[in-house]
């Protein structure tokens, strides 16, 4: 889609208008609800620097068409927070500033989340860095486990645990659940907490170099009837079948005995709902080991803007330890892995899970992120209500293996 989009945008040198006073100021896009963190490191850089960055928020769904429009019409910002997954489009269109040099001279430079910096690459360049870093972990509830009889304590390391776990939660009765996802067509939910469960076990729903489905494993049908199972035996609620995203943070009615979230809700429980008890860990994969999504904004630089410079320290103040604490602060988990200590230090100490997340998060690598994936019509986002609340397993698995490749296809 974004191919598309970009296609015709000229691939000319952008000539964008500075001010005529020695200090910049640097016009910024990001999505909306891109949360209190980076609004308030907006606030705290413009508070103490001559040149000034302005932050518009363009609504999440139009964000993409918006930006690319731009870009033809000559109309762009200087810089862009752009959900990672659309970074590679964007740079194999040439629209984006090339940072190699610049970024490998950051002596922080490897100590950079690695998810956020693979997404930024495309040919071996780098046109795009992290700036805020979002992890999915699992949570529950601890005063549901205590009075379902469990060690309100205990992390749950399986799915078999997962389960059991469940069980004796919905056998409180009413409407108190074991689980929850929302299944209902909602591919960035869904990618985000579910594949995990195949990651930690060694598969993919892509090939390395993203040229090819695969789909179907026998670490995705286990996951599949990890699900399935649950659904069965009635320990998810009947509505996360329709939840297209809506109501993801279903966890926070205290109704939910177990969840994957997104480490952001760390802070949202914390702030917004101090009744419910809860603790974290990372998501079990189908044979026990962890995983999870990497994911979160990298901060793009327009290609051809005059104020590279501006913006460059802009993003040196994020990454600086006192940038590092604001975004912390409120929620968003370190960039640089080299002071994520320092940085945590007197927060609430379940960051710690979201930060431990980094070191074995993926996420998928392909410029058609958005067709595969998010698209509520998409390949993904049907497979996954189809396969779990479905009756045909293996035509959902055929329907989405062969219209994932040929997706893949069309675009190559």
């Amino acid at each position: 889609m974004i191919k598309r989009l970009i296609a015709a945008t000229s691939i000319a040198t952008l000539c964008l208008v500075s001010g005529v006073s020695a200090a910049e100021k640097v016009e910024m896009w990001v999505r909306s609800g891109i949360g209190d963190a980076f609004k308030k490191v907006v606030e705290a850089y413009n508070a103490n620097h001559e040149n000034q960055v302005v932050a518009t928020e363009v609504p999440f769904s139009e964000l993409v068409q918006k930006y690319a429009t731009a870009i033809a019409g000559g109309q762009a910002p200087d810089a862009l927070s752009m959900d990672l997954i659309y970074n590679p489009a964007f740079a194999a269109a040439g629209q984006l500033e090339d940072l190699t040099d610049w970024a490998k001279s950051l002596p922080y430079f490897n100590s950079l989340s690695p998810s956020h910096v693979r997404l930024g690459t495309y040919q071996d360049r780098i046109y795009g860095l992290p700036l805020s870093v979002e992890t999915s972990v699992f949570a529950w509830n601890k005063d549901l486990y205590k009075k379902a009889g469990l060690d309100p304590e205990k992390a749950p390391a399986t799915w078999d645990e997962i389960t059991a776990n469940a069980e004796k939660i919905r056998a409180l009765g009413e409407d108190t659940y074991g689980f929850y996802f929302s299944g209902g067509g909602c591919g960035g939910c869904m990618i985000f907490t579910f594949t995990p469960l195949v990651w930690g076990a060694g598969a993919d729903i892509l090939s390395a170099d993203s040229k090819t489905a695969t789909l179907d494993t026998p670490q995705m049908r286990k996951a599949v009837d990890i699900y399935r199972n649950m659904v069965k035996k009635d320990l998810v609620p009947a509505g996360a079948a329709s939840d297209n995203g809506a109501n993801f943070l279903t966890f926070t009615n205290g109704k939910i005995g177990q969840q994957s979230l997104g480490a952001f809700a760390i802070g949202t429980l914390v702030t917004e709902h101090p009744d419910i008890n809860f603790g974290v860990t990372l998501i079990p994969g189908v044979d026990g080991k962890p995983s999870s999504f990497a994911g979160g904004d990298n901060f793009v630089i327009t290609k051809g803007t005059k104020k590279i410079d501006a913006v460059k320290e802009f993003l040196e103040y994020v990454y600086s330890v006192d940038g590092q604490k604001v975004m912390a602060k409120y929620g968003s988990l370190p960039t640089r892995g080299d002071i994520a200590e320092k940085v945590l230090e007197g927060l609430d100490p379940r960051m710690q899970v979201g930060l431990k997340a980094i070191g074995v998060a993926k996420t998928p690598y392909t410029l058609q992120f958005n067709d595969l994936i998010n698209s509520a019509n998409g390949p993904w986002a049907s497979f996954t209500n189809a396969a779990i609340f479905g009756d045909d397993v293996d035509g959902a698995f055929s329907s989405a293996q062969s219209e994932m490749q040929s997706i893949i296809d069309s675009g190559q």
